[in-house]
């Protein structure tokens, strides 16, 4: 009799191993079955695209320029930065600053150099970026004028065009 039920019970377990998968006319109630379609058949499963990579910057490592208040080294007021400048790959060459003028009016667009440009006390929104130029050179700058040629003001002082070809 023993023997009877361990034949049984191995009978059994074989059959488990053996039985088909879940049908549709198995499933639960609850489960909506999906309509076949044509392009179902014949499709090949989408491949996933790999994630985004992420990178994570401490907020007192990097900080936004956008509306920084621009100095000069003896501490003149130069403006504010309205703009950045990238060329065509993409590289960072040039800041807009909006100069002179009181509570907007008589103020203009000028640009300089990246590279004439100083981060060293940024920790803090109000902290102002160093301009290495004088208030006469800034001043003696041709006007920014959107969609004409930009004329760069240098660190060194010297004004000279960006050749780009199309």
């Amino acid at each position: 009799m023993r023997l009877r039920r361990r034949f049984s019970l191995i009978a059994a377990l074989l059959g488990l191993i053996g039985a088909d998968p879940l049908r549709a006319d198995d499933a639960p109630h609850s489960a909506t079955p999906v309509p076949a379609t044509k392009d179902t058949a014949s499709s090949a499963p989408v491949a996933k695209e790999p994630p985004p990579s992420v990178t994570i910057i401490g907020a007192r490592d990097a900080l936004g320029v956008l509306g920084r208040d621009v100095r000069s080294p003896t501490d003149q007021d130069m403006g504010h930065i309205v703009d950045v400048i990238v060329d065509l790959t993409g590289a960072v060459r040039a800041a807009v600053i909006d100069f002179g003028g009181f509570l907007g009016v008589g103020s203009r667009k000028i640009v300089v150099d990246w590279n004439a440009l100083h981060f060293g006390h940024v920790a803090n929104k109000g902290d102002s970026i160093t301009l290495d130029l004088t208030k006469e050179q800034v001043t003696a700058a041709p006007e920014y004028q959107e969609d004409k040629p930009i004329v760069v003001l240098g660190a060194a002082g010297r004004l000279s065009p960006w050749q780009f070809e199309h």
